[in-house]
């Protein structure tokens, strides 16, 4: 017969309400801002341009496109990369939500954070699609147009914008 060593108490272990959770929020990283600039968005853009965690050729081409900005348009580039942030955020986009076996494209406004999360990542993968010679002259000839109100990421954000309008009759279904 086989003795129960250790522990007499064979009860499993009990977990508090945070420890079973898992749907738990993820942890915000903290980003330190950019050396050159000090600026916090320029870091997380820096950051969107990032590949393969290429960080200093991904600061190279941000601070080359900025460069590049500050030559042509005589304007500060900083002042004109938050000017394209800020025409390029969306303000309402759809979702998709099951409603008794039909789909319907829902409008929802976008929380402040997830919009310049939206336009950063438009901004990157407009420049990239661009037909200029380098990713510099990419993203700075993307980033002057945003700020002038034209450009592929312009037209994504009216396309999301007019995806909403078109759909505003299911608001109703709101989550």
């Amino acid at each position: 017969m086989a003795e129960n060593s250790g522990d007499q108490n064979t009860e499993p272990k009990r977990l508090n309400k945070e420890e079973m959770s898992r749907r738990k929020a993820a942890q915000k990283r903290k980003i330190l801002p950019d050396p050159k600039f000090g600026n916090l968005k320029v870091a997380k853009f820096m950051n969107q341009i990032m590949t393969n965690g290429k960080k200093s050729l991904a600061e190279s081409i941000v601070y080359g496109a900025f460069n590049e900005i500050e030559s042509k348009s005589k304007k500060e580039p900083v002042e004109v990369f938050e000017k394209a942030l800020e025409e390029v955020s969306p303000r309402v986009e759809v979702k998709a939500r099951r409603v008794g076996g039909a789909t319907y494209q829902v409008p929802l406004e976008v929380r402040p954070s997830r919009s310049l999360a939206l336009a950063m990542r438009w901004l990157a993968n407009s420049a990239k699609s661009r037909s200029e010679k380098t990713m510099t002259l990419k993203l700075a000839h993307e980033l002057m147009d945003a700020c002038d109100g034209r450009g592929e990421a312009i037209k994504k954000k009216e396309d999301t914008h007019r995806m909403a309008e078109a759909n505003r009759a299911f608001s109703h279904f709101r989550f």
